[in-house]
């Protein structure tokens, strides 16, 4: 089972991505092949709701300035979509907010590939807003047909410094308990 991971931090190191290493290695040991995606690298254009998705149905957008139709092709062929984002003014990036608005629109217009497809949501925190960004990535991939994987408690980490994630005890319960449902959920589908 192929995971994909979408990291929608602007920092390339830092707890999002400390968060996720940690949570994809515990998903390769449990024998999934994982991929991951740093979001803010590729720099995605806004939608500008030209419909053309909608209209050819293709699900793919007519911008080809960036990797925005590769990373679509990515999430088609996965069988797990990670979505992670930090909370900065209490949302996620405006970078993975790009990449949402696009990707949603290409896709629920177009051929609603990740529906039926396995998701989850790990949200970021300094001290609040993770609930928030857990919400709009969870409803994100709720509109999008996909059955939504959660854990007890919620995988919103807190955590300032690079490494205070480490300190979150409820934290990483989450994450290994969500690595856990995951597992769960794709065993009862084999």
């Amino acid at each position: 089972m192929k995971v994909l991971a979408l990291n929608g931090s602007p920092r390339l190191v830092g707890n999002t991505s400390h968060v996720l290493t940690y949570f994809l290695d515990k998903l390769n040991m449990e024998g999934f092949e994982t991929e991951y995606i740093q979001i803010y690298e590729d720099h995605m254009i806004p939608c500008n709701c030209c419909s053309s998705c909608e209209i050819r149905g293709d699900g793919r957008c007519v911008n080809e300035d960036d990797r925005m139709n590769e990373y679509l092709d990515m999430m088609r062929s996965a069988d797990v979509i990670i979505l992670t984002s930090p909370s900065y003014f209490g949302t996620c990036t405006g970078q993975l907010k790009i990449f949402l608005e696009r990707a949603g629109y290409c896709l629920t217009t177009g051929d609603k590939a990740l529906k039926g497809k396995i998701g989850a949501a790990i949200a970021i925190q300094e001290r609040d807003g993770g609930v928030s960004v857990y919400s709009e990535l969870t409803n994100w991939m709720l509109r999008n047909g996909m059955v939504v994987v959660g854990s007890d408690p919620l995988p919103i980490i807190t955590g300032l410094a690079p490494n205070d994630w480490e300190d979150d005890s409820k934290g990483i319960k989450a994450l290994d308990d969500l690595v856990e449902s995951i597992t769960e959920l794709v065993v009862s589908r084999n």
